[in-house]
């Protein structure tokens, strides 16, 4: 495997060309803990202000500010009250472009990860974009990390899939723009998550006083 670190320029174009290049690649995280690694099965694209399905559709906030930088840095973002989220600034800076990093293979630090995630079996460690945050140790405190450059967090060249391995589809559970199909991943790979279409919530009904 190339543990080469992947230069600036890599994602330094569209996002639904680099979205599909970082499958294979290895993201990995170095913490008091110990040091875990997974390698990238399964990625989604957003293209901000291009894309109603992107954070960054309505323009730059305090939230989504790393989005809009150039690219090579994290975005990480809470979600549900409970769950963090990764994501890798594509595209030049100012184009608030960003792939979703939805699940991965645990290859280094496998214990370190089942401590952090210890009802999980080694498939679902970092099978979904949440569950890939809990075992590598990822929160909001990781915003804004520079991965082109020796640190903390990085990426690595790992092993490209065979073109022929690699499929793409719509995106999970988003409600705009949900049939673009910029949801990619290495076909057959067991670490891959389900697809879910995203189901509208509904309100339960209050019952009238009387």
């Amino acid at each position: 495997m190339d543990g080469t670190l992947l230069p600036r320029d890599f994602f330094d174009r569209p996002v639904d060309e680099a979205a599909p290049a970082l499958l294979g690649r290895v993201l990995r995280h170095r913490t008091p803990e110990g040091t875990v690694a997974v390698r990238l099965t399964e990625v989604e694209a957003y293209a901000g202000p291009l894309d109603p399905a992107s954070h960054g559709y309505r323009g730059p906030t305090r939230r989504n500010a790393v989005m809009f930088g150039p690219p090579g840095f994290v975005y990480v973002y809470f979600t549900y009250g409970m769950h963090f989220c990764m994501n890798l600034v594509c595209g030049p800076d100012g184009t608030c472009m960003a792939v979703l990093l939805r699940a991965g293979e645990i290859i280094e630090g496998v214990e370190t990860a089942r401590a952090r995630r210890p009802r999980s079996s080694d498939r679902d460690l970092a099978r979904g974009p949440a569950r890939l945050c809990q075992a590598l140790g990822i929160d909001r405190a990781h915003d804004g990390l520079d991965v082109c450059t020796p640190g903390e967090l990085t990426v690595h060249a790992g092993t490209a899939p065979a073109p022929e391995l690699i499929r793409t589809g719509p995106r999970t559970g988003v409600s705009s723009a949900k049939e673009t199909p910029w949801r990619f991943w290495i076909d057959g790979d067991p670490t891959v998550s389900p697809y879910r279409a995203h189901v509208p919530r509904v309100r339960r009904a209050v019952p009238a006083e009387g």
